[in-house]
């Protein structure tokens, strides 16, 4: 018999919200983004970006923090690593930008869990796949999700141009017209983890 690894998911009630000075984004649309990308290739080679899996639970249902962009784009914290930086550290620095209060005894110390999934750009364009394809000797983004357990109680800041929600695990499940093949994957990859729904 498997052991499946236990992630405990605490109630959203547990933790507190509050707002910090907006962060802008760096790129308007999603075609400026893969410009900017397409330039930064030819100088630091291929992107790497880490995003977390921050889980909580309402009515002892998973529901996964998502961070919502004006009316229609969802992504998880996270975002580009710098050149030679190391993917758990800059994941930690990624989501204090993002969610933590600036300057404060609240500030969260982030555990980062273990990697979950790995997707990559093979073009700069759109499409991410699960794999490399066979064709493809220099993929332009190698994107990791890492689990990130959060402890029982904490604050968030969210950026005041940013929303954060609480989406349920049954509302991404093949729901790639919405969130995209990234976030939509997200509950076949814990369905090898026990959730262990904390009250």
């Amino acid at each position: 018999m498997v052991v499946r690894p236990t992630i405990n998911v605490y109630p959203l009630e547990n933790y507190t919200f509050g707002s910090k000075e907006p962060r802008r984004e760096k790129d308007a649309s999603v075609a400026e983004r893969l410009h900017r990308m397409k330039d930064t290739y030819a100088t630091e080679g291929m992107r790497t970006s880490v995003d977390g899996i921050l889980l909580v639970q309402q009515h002892k249902h998973p529901h996964v923090l998502l961070l919502q962009i004006g009316n229609s784009f969802f992504k998880l914290p996270g975002g580009r690593l710098k050149p030679g930086e190391d993917e758990v550290a800059g994941l930690k620095r990624k989501l204090s930008s993002k969610l933590s209060p600036e300057g404060s005894a609240l500030k969260q110390e982030w555990e980062i869990g273990e990697c979950a999934e790995i997707w990559w750009r093979p073009h700069f364009e759109t499409n991410m796949y699960p794999y490399v394809p066979p064709h493809i000797s220099k993929p332009k983004e190698c994107k990791k999700l890492f689990l990130v357990p959060l402890p029982e109680k904490c604050f968030f800041a969210v950026p005041k141009n940013l929303k954060l929600l609480a989406v349920p695990l049954f509302e991404l499940y093949d729901n790639v017209q919405r969130y995209g093949p990234v976030i939509s994957s997200i509950p076949q990859q814990l369905s090898r983890f026990n959730l262990n729904m904390v009250n």
